[in-house]
C-alpha cells in the first residue's frame, strides 16, 4: 500500500511538471507548442505506465497471499444466498457451510468482504479431509437502499486459490427515517426561504 501511496505522489508531480509545461509553451510560438505538447503526451504515458505497473504489483502480492503447499478442494453447500426484502439499518447474517473435499488439509487464510457493510467470520485452524465448516457473513444495510449484491472473497490453499460468495437482496428505506429527512429539508427549504 506505501509503494502505491508513494506511486500516487509521484504521478501529482508528474502532472504538476506537465500543467508547468502547457503554461510555459502557451506563450512561445507554435513550433515549439507541438514540442510541448509531445512531451506533455510522454509524461502522461509514462506517468499511467507506472500506476499500471503499480497495480500489477499489488495484484501479484494479493495473489501470493493464496497459502504455498499442498493444494485440496472445498465444497460449499451454496455459494449464494438472497435475503429477501429488509428495511435499511437492519442486519443480516448468513452461515455458509463447506466441506473439505480434497487430501490435504484445508487452509483458509482470508476472507474479506467487497465493503465494509459485509462481514465474514471464518475458521482459522486448518479443516482435515472430510471435515466440515463454516464461514458466517454479516451485512449491515444501514444507509444502503435498493438492490444489493454483495461478495466475500475467500483465499484458501485450493485450485483456484479463491472462492467467491454472494450476499444478496433489496433493501427498502426506514419509513421513519424518510420521514425525518422529509421534515428536515423542508425545514432547511423554509429557513433559505426567509
Amino acid at each position: 500500500m506505501k509503494t502505491l501511496k508513494v506511486n500516487f505522489s509521484i504521478l501529482s508531480l508528474l502532472l504538476v511538471f506537465t500543467m508547468s509545461l502547457v503554461f510555459v509553451s502557451c506563450g512561445s510560438d507554435s513550433s515549439t507548442g507541438d514540442t510541448a505538447t509531445e512531451a506533455i503526451t510522454t509524461t502522461a504515458n509514462e506517468a499511467a505506465d507506472a500506476v499500471k505497473a503499480t497495480a500489477q504489483t499489488a495484484a501479484d502480492k494479493a495473489a501470493a497471499a493464496v497459502p504455498t503447499g499442498p493444494t485440496t478442494t472445498m465444497e460449499f453447500d451454496d455459494l449464494e444466498f438472497d435475503y429477501g426484502t429488509i428495511k435499511a439499518g437492519e442486519k443480516v447474517a448468513h452461515t455458509y457451510s463447506f466441506t473439505n473435499t480434497g487430501k490435504e488439509p484445508l487452509i483458509i487464510s482470508n476472507a474479506k468482504g467487497s465493503c465494509g457493510c459485509t462481514v465474514p467470520k471464518w475458521p482459522k485452524d486448518p479443516i482435515a479431509p472430510g471435515e466440515k465448516g463454516e464461514i458466517q457473513v454479516e451485512f449491515n444495510s444501514k444507509n444502503k437502499k435498493g438492490k444489493q449484491s454483495k461478495r466475500v472473497t475467500i483465499t484458501a490453499n485450493t485450485d483456484p486459490g479463491q472462492t467467491f460468495l454472494t450476499i444478496k437482496g433489496e433493501v427498502t428505506p426506514d419509513p421513519e427515517e424518510e420521514a425525518k429527512k422529509a421534515a428536515a429539508a423542508a425545514e432547511k427549504a423554509a429557513a433559505e426561504g426567509k
